[in-house]
């Protein structure tokens, strides 16, 4: 693999979720992957997201110091930053492909961050968005 692969906040979730059984083994696997192929890249919207659910809404919370460590982490993996125009550009994604904003915001930073895949289990397996393979690690 040498494109990069941009990853959605429940595949980093789900990697350090002790509850979330084989997808908690798929995501660890595939972010062990993308570590060793450098190919890993993520936003400040995943890191945030990633933060609230997994001190907050898994069963077995992580403590906000462990949750911290694995932003710490992930947060080199953060290429572009979130702008105006990335807001801008989700708009036009969600009016486009007919997405939830919140995902539109995934898409357009996959995109921004010039990413050939997004590991996402929340939109269609293969579908093509913006220029960006959606791909599910649980099909």
């Amino acid at each position: 693999m040498t494109g990069m692969v941009f990853v959605d906040s429940n595949i980093l979730i789900y990697a350090h979720d002790v509850d979330a059984g084989i997808r908690r083994e798929r995501s660890a696997d595939r972010l062990r992957e993308l570590w060793e192929s450098r190919t890993g890249c993520l936003s400040t919207q995943v890191l945030q997201e990633f933060y609230v659910n997994v001190t907050q809404k898994i069963r077995t919370p992580l403590s906000p110091t462990a949750a911290r460590e694995v932003l710490r982490n992930y947060a080199p993996w953060v290429r572009t930053l979130i702008t105006p125009a990335t807001v801008l550009r989700a708009s036009e994604i969600s009016d486009t492909w007919h997405l939830s904003f919140r995902d539109s915001m995934i898409v357009a930073a996959a995109e921004q961050s010039e990413a050939e895949e997004l590991l996402t289990e929340d939109l269609t397996h293969d579908q093509i968005v913006a220029g960006v393979r959606i791909v599910n690690p649980f099909r």
